[in-house]
């Protein structure tokens, strides 16, 4: 899987959100905030194919957190970005 490049991260009224680029309106209804962890996860993937491993793999190596929460954690950020379009 892959964030689709038409999709930037921007700062609003200190959130973090994931806008969609050349949109002349936002579509409300798929805003996701991203927190802090969200954000590092956005920032270390953007641009590179990866799978649920690859991104467990970054949570472990940034918060040495067991495996088993890793993958539960990645699963949620996958979910998150996939239910609005954004991995391809």
């Amino acid at each position: 899987m892959k964030i689709k490049e038409n999709y930037r991260v921007r700062e609003i009224a200190g959130e973090n959100l994931i806008v969609e680029q050349g949109k002349s309106q936002a579509d409300m209804t798929k805003v996701i905030s991203l927190n802090n962890t969200a954000l590092f996860l956005w920032k270390e993937l953007k641009g590179n194919d990866f799978s649920l491993e690859d991104v467990a793999h970054v949570l472990m190596n940034h918060y040495s957190i067991p495996k088993e929460q890793a993958l539960i954690d990645a699963q949620k950020w996958v979910n998150a970005l996939s239910s609005c379009g954004v991995i391809g």
